[in-house]
């Protein structure tokens, strides 16, 4: 069994894949700030940490990168510790270490300013809806640099609405389910044609507006569909999606602030 680090293994992203990955064959070695009961591998420590880092990414086969900030309300200075100087130091110590892949645990609001109808594939006028968003570029640009440089393998997930089921209009065409992340990263921890790529990380719905090529061009094969719930999401709305082509694709978490001139 090949060993993989998973920071940020205490979220709900880490507990979907704590429960899936091992049963594909991964065995998972976990860090997070805070201590996960029950789980062997586990280890405490901060991604801010190049020492912690050093320590928990020894012999390991590869790295699944969630620690972080995820609050798109969060402000610039919260997002800079964990986000973006922690995704450096994951990236460096992969490097040094000799891990040649990394998966990165982007977001879809690094295009959420972005109406729907707008072109969907990764890298296309993306336009984030938040100092979140923002680090998560900056993360996509550091993976794309690092696998130009060091010729390291990294894919970079623009996770869509990663919850055990969909509970909004919006999440019918954003959900990613607990089954199909783990497929997700199981596809790019095993992927032969894995250089660098970014791919949106959601399940087969119906009424997606992302792209999932890219991601199937690694293996991605999806299982799920928020259609099985879309009776129950829309009865508020009178069985009616009230979304539109024209909202933007992060939903609730963009805000418009405008500055008088």
């Amino acid at each position: 069994m090949s060993t993989v680090l998973v920071t940020g293994a205490a979220g709900r992203i880490g507990h979907y894949l704590r429960a899936g990955l091992p049963g594909l064959g991964w065995e998972l070695r976990l860090l997070d700030r805070v201590p996960i009961p029950g789980e062997r591998g586990s280890i405490v420590g901060d991604v801010t940490d190049p020492a912690a880092l050093r320590a928990a990414v020894a012999d390991a086969s590869a790295v699944v990168h969630l620690a972080g900030e995820a609050r798109t309300s969060s402000s610039f200075e919260e997002v800079l510790p964990p986000n973006i100087e922690g995704t450096y130091q994951v990236m460096e110590a992969a490097r040094v270490a000799g891990v040649r892949r990394v998966i990165f645990a982007s977001s879809n609001h690094v295009n959420g300013f972005a109406p729907r109808r707008a072109p969907v594939s990764p890298g296309v006028g993306d336009r984030p809806d938040s100092y979140y968003g923002v680090s998560k570029v900056f993360g996509e640009a550091l993976g794309r640099f690092y696998a130009d440089r060091y010729g390291m393998r990294v894919a970079c997930l623009r996770i869509g609405s990663c919850t055990d089921r969909p509970t909004s209009p919006r999440m019918l065409g954003s959900w990613l389910s607990p089954g199909d992340v783990t497929r997700l990263v199981d596809a790019c921890l095993r992927s032969p044609d894995l250089d660098y790529a970014v791919v949106y990380g959601i399940s087969r719905n119906t009424r997606r507006w992302w792209d999932l090529g890219p991601a199937a061009a690694l293996g991605y094969q999806p299982q799920d569909d928020a259609e099985e719930f879309a009776a129950e999401v829309l009865a508020p709305y009178g069985g009616v999606d009230p979304g539109s082509p024209e909202e933007p694709q992060g939903g609730e978490a963009v805000q418009r602030i405008h500055v008088r001139p």
